[in-house]
C-alpha cells in the first residue's frame, strides 16, 4: 500500500514539474518573440522636427548687421576670436567671418563653409569664401529648430550608431555600469545571487542590473521592482544576449538611456544628450564629457550639471577614476580631465517649441496629408516658412505695447491679450506667428481659434463689391451718409452710427472708406446686397460661414486674425487668392525629400477692381483713420491698411500691408470685456511698430492694362482738371471716370462764361 502510495506521488510530482517546464518554455518562447520582434523593428518613435526658413545670404541682400547678429544668436552660433568650429564666428563693426554648420537641405547638401561677409549701412556689400577669396552668389545658414512633434511621453533622442559613440565614452559605461559585459552572458552572476541573499534577508527588491538588464528594463518593462518583473528582466537579458552582438545591444543602449528633461521634452540617449549639455555632436566629445555624460546614467536629476554642478563634478570624477583604476586611460589623461571644467553650454540649444503658437498652425497643416501617428513616430523633417526675425519683431511689439496700452488706459495688469499674423504679401508663406502675449504658452492660440467679431475690417469687402461695378460706382462716387433706420420683419429697427455720432452728407466713396463712415458703407452695401457682399468675402478666402444681417457690412461676424489674414492676403496679391501656408518641403528622417508644399494661385478677382481697393486703402493711412502710421512709418511706403473696432470698444484690429508683407493685429481681452481703444489706437500701434522693425519695402502696385487717371473735383465728384482748387487725381476703370465736367473744369459752362467775362474786363 505505502509502495502504491509513493508511485502516485512520484508521479505526481514529475507531472507538476513537466507541467513548470512547459510553461517557463512557452514563457520563454513568448519572452524570445517579443524581444525579436521588437528589438528587429523599429526601435523608437521618433518625432518631427519643425525647422524655420533658413537664412539665404547673396550680396545686395537687404539685411542690417544687427539682424544677422540676431539670427546667428538663435542658431545657438558662438562667438569666437578666430573661428574655426562649425557653428562660430566673428563681427568686427560691420564685417563678419562665419563658419556655417554643414546641412542637407531639401535640394542639396552643403558642407560648413567660412564666409567673409560685408556690410554697408542696411544691405549686405559683398560675400566672399574666406579660404578662396571667391565671391559667393549664394549662401546658406542651417535652420533654426523651431520645436518638434514628440511622441508619447515626449521622448526625443537623436540616433547614433555604434561606430559614432567615442570609445571614451564605452569605456566609461563598461568601467562605472558593468565591468563584465563583455563577457558575461546576460546578467552577472555574483550581483544576481547577491540581490537573491539581500531579497531572503528582507531587504526588498535590489538593482544589481548588468547595462543587458538596464537596456531591457527601459526598453521593454515597466519601472516596477517585483520578482516576477526581475525574472523576466533576467530571461530577457539572457535572450537578448543569444540572439545579438555585444556592439548592437550597447548601441541600443547608448540610444535610449534616459538623461535628462528639458521642460515636457524627455532627453533620451547619448547622441541628444551631447547636444543638449555640449550644443555639439556626440562624435566630438573629449574624455572629460564623455565621462559627465556616463556619470548621469545613475541620475539625470540628482546630478544635473546645470543644477547640481557639484555633485555632476564628483560623479563625473568617480567615472575617470574607474576608467583609470582598469588602465583604460593614462595618468596623464586622468590628471587632464579632473582638472578640466564640466564644459557644459549654459543654455540648452532650444528642442521645445520655441514658437508654439506658429508651430501649431503647422501641425494642423500638417494633419492634412500626413497621420498623427507617423508625425510623432517617423522622424520626418519639416522645413517651414517661419522668419525668426519677423518673429521676434512680432513678439517684442506685441508684448512691449501691451504694457504700454495698459498703462495708458489704466487697465488691470496683465488684462489685454493680442495676436499677430504676419505673411509674403505675394506668396501667401507665414513669416511670423504670435497667440497671445505670453509667447512660449503652449495653450489657446488666438491667431488661430480667437474668433473676435471684425468690425470694419470688413469694409473694403463692401467697397470691392461696389467698384466690381464701373458703371455704377467709382472711388469718386457721392455716397449718401444721411441717418439710416433698416427695418426687418421679426427684428428690432436697426440705425448705425458712424463713430464720431456725426453725420456727412454726400461722400465721395474713397473719403467714406478712408474715414470708415458706417452709415454709408451700410447704405452702399444694402444697395449691392448682403448676401452677395458676403459672397464676394468667402471668394476673398474666408471659409466660416457668415450671416447675411444687415450689421455684418460692419463687421458683426467674427472671424481668427489668421482668417482676416487670409482675407486680406488677397488683396495684396492683387486679387490672387493665395492660400496662407507654414510649410515649405518634408523630409524622411533619412533625409529623403517626401513632399514640397509649391505656391498655389487663383484669381478671384479683377486686377482693376483689386488695384482700386489698394488706392482706397492706400487713402485710408494717408489721410483717414490710420493716418497717425506716420508716426512710426514713413508715408513714402504708401502702405494699404485697415482699422478695426467693435461695439463697446472691446475688439482693436488692424489689417494692412506693404510691398513685401501682409501683418494683422487683434488686441481685445478674453472675457470680452471693454478694453477702451479703438483700431488706431491700440492694433495699429503695434502694427506700426513692429514693421518699423522690419523695414518694409514700399507698396506699389503694378497698374492694370485697363485702368486710367482722371482728374475730379471732391466736391461734385465731376470731372475737373488740375487747376481746380482741391482737384484730386483717381485711378478709374477704363469709361468709368465721369464724363460730365465740374464747374472748375475746363470746358464747362460755368468755367466757359467766366472765362468769357474775364476776357472783356481785361
Amino acid at each position: 500500500m505505502t509502495h502504491f502510495r509513493n508511485f502516485f506521488t512520484r508521479k505526481r510530482v514529475r507531472l507538476m514539474l513537466l507541467s513548470l517546464a512547459l510553461l517557463l518554455s512557452g514563457f520563454a518562447l513568448y519572452l524570445d518573440i517579443t524581444v525579436r520582434m521588437h528589438f528587429e523593428g523599429k526601435r523608437w518613435a521618433m518625432p518631427a522636427r519643425v525647422y524655420a526658413r533658413p537664412l539665404e545670404l547673396y550680396p545686395g541682400m537687404k539685411l542690417r548687421p544687427e539682424q544677422l547678429s540676431l539670427e546667428l544668436a538663435m542658431l545657438d552660433y558662438r562667438v569666437a576670436a578666430d573661428p574655426r568650429e562649425p557653428g562660430s564666428y566673428r563681427r568686427q563693426g560691420d564685417e563678419f567671418t562665419i563658419v556655417t554648420r554643414p546641412f542637407k537641405f531639401w535640394d542639396e547638401a552643403q558642407p560648413a563653409l567660412t564666409l567673409q561677409a560685408d556690410f554697408s549701412g542696411t544691405h549686405m556689400d559683398t560675400l566672399t569664401r574666406q579660404d578662396t577669396g571667391k565671391p559667393v552668389t549664394l549662401a546658406r545658414l542651417d535652420p533654426v529648430l523651431i520645436g518638434g512633434i514628440y511622441p508619447a511621453h515626449n521622448e526625443d533622442r537623436v540616433l547614433v550608431r555604434f561606430d559614432e559613440i567615442p570609445p571614451h565614452l564605452v569605456k566609461g559605461l563598461i568601467a562605472i555600469e558593468d565591468r563584465q559585459f563583455y563577457s558575461h552572458h546576460g546578467f552577472s552572476a555574483r550581483g544576481t545571487a547577491r540581490a537573491l541573499v539581500t531579497i531572503v534577508r528582507g531587504g526588498g527588491i535590489q538593482g544589481g542590473s548588468t547595462l543587458t538588464q538596464q537596456l531591457v528594463k527601459n526598453f521593454f518593462l515597466t519601472p516596477e521592482r517585483t520578482l516576477r518583473r526581475k525574472f523576466t528582466e533576467l530571461l530577457m537579458a539572457m535572450l537578448l544576449e543569444l540572439h545579438y552582438a555585444k556592439d548592437e545591444i550597447l548601441e541600443a543602449y547608448a540610444n535610449e538611456i534616459y538623461l535628462g528633461q528639458d521642460g515636457n521634452r524627455a532627453i533620451h540617449g547619448f547622441g541628444l544628450a551631447s547636444h543638449f549639455y555640449f550644443d555639439r555632436p556626440l562624435s566630438r566629445l573629449d574624455l572629460p564629457q564623455a565621462a559627465l555624460l556616463v556619470g548621469l546614467v545613475k541620475g539625470p536629476s540628482s546630478y544635473d550639471p546645470r543644477r547640481q554642478p557639484a555633485r555632476a563634478l564628483a560623479r563625473r570624477n568617480l567615472v575617470l577614476q574607474e576608467m583609470r583604476k582598469l588602465d583604460f586611460i593614462t595618468q596623464a589623461q586622468y590628471v587632464a580631465a579632473r582638472a578640466a571644467p564640466l564644459g557644459v553650454v549654459e543654455k540648452a540649444p532650444e528642442g521645445t517649441s520655441r514658437y508654439p503658437a506658429f508651430v501649431e498652425l503647422v501641425h494642423r497643416q500638417l494633419r492634412r496629408d500626413y497621420r498623427e501617428d507617423d508625425l510623432r513616430s517617423e522622424g520626418l523633417q519639416i522645413f517651414t516658412t517661419l522668419d525668426p526675425l519677423a518673429q521676434t519683431s512680432a513678439e517684442r511689439a506685441l508684448t512691449g505695447r501691451l504694457t504700454q496700452l495698459e498703462k495708458d488706459r489704466r487697465l488691470p495688469p496683465k488684462s489685454l491679450e493680442g495676436a499677430i499674423v504676419i505673411s509674403h504679401s505675394q506668396n501667401g508663406e507665414v513669416q511670423a506667428l504670435v497667440g497671445g502675449r505670453n509667447t512660449r504658452f503652449e495653450g489657446f492660440n488666438r491667431a488661430l481659434d480667437a474668433a473676435r467679431p471684425i468690425g470694419s475690417l470688413i469694409k473694403p469687402v463692401v467697397y470691392l463689391t461696389a467698384l466690381e461695378r464701373p458703371g455704377s460706382y467709382t472711388l469718386a462716387t457721392l455716397l449718401d451718409d444721411s441717418p439710416l433706420v433698416w427695418k426687418s420683419r421679426g427684428t428690432d429697427d436697426w440705425k448705425p452710427e458712424n463713430y464720431d455720432k456725426e453725420f456727412h452728407g454726400q461722400v465721395p466713396l474713397r473719403v467714406a472708406l478712408a474715414n470708415s463712415y458706417n452709415v454709408s458703407t451700410a447704405r452702399l452695401g444694402l444697395a449691392l446686397g448682403v448676401r452677395q457682399v458676403m459672397d464676394k468675402a468667402h471668394r476673398l478666402g474666408v471659409e466660416r460661414d457668415l450671416q447675411t444681417f444687415a450689421s455684418s457690412l460692419l463687421g458683426a461676424d467674427s472671424l481668427s486674425p489668421l482668417e482676416v489674414a487670409q482675407m486680406y492676403q488677397t488683396f495684396a496679391s492683387g486679387g490672387f487668392r493665395v492660400p496662407l501656408r507654414a510649410i515649405r518641403e518634408v523630409m524622411m528622417a533619412d533625409g529623403q525629400p517626401l513632399q514640397r508644399y509649391p505656391l498655389s494661385v487663383e484669381q478671384v478677382i479683377e486686377p482693376g477692381p483689386a488695384y482700386l481697393v489698394t488706392q482706397a486703402l492706400q487713402t485710408v493711412v494717408q489721410e483717414g483713420t490710420a493716418d497717425a502710421l506716420k508716426h512710426y512709418l514713413s508715408p513714402d511706403l504708401r502702405i494699404a491698411g485697415k482699422t478695426g473696432t467693435t461695439n463697446d470698444l472691446r475688439d482693436s484690429w488692424f489689417a494692412g500691408y506693404t510691398g513685401d508683407r501682409l501683418a494683422v493685429v487683434w488686441i481685445g481681452r478674453d472675457d470680452n470685456q471693454p478694453i477702451q481703444m479703438t483700431g488706431a489706437g491700440g492694433a495699429m500701434t503695434v502694427w506700426g511698430e513692429m514693421m518699423a522693425r522690419l523695414d518694409p519695402d514700399p507698396l506699389i502696385p503694378p497698374v492694370p492694362e485697363n485702368i486710367e487717371s482722371a482728374w475730379i473735383d471732391p466736391a461734385t465728384g465731376l470731372r475737373a482738371d488740375a487747376s481746380c482748387a482741391g482737384a484730386i487725381e483717381l485711378p478709374f476703370i477704363r469709361g468709368s471716370a465721369p464724363t460730365e465736367t465740374a464747374p472748375c473744369g475746363a470746358g464747362s459752362p460755368v468755367r466757359t462764361i467766366k472765362s468769357w467775362f474775364e476776357r472783356i474786363f481785361e
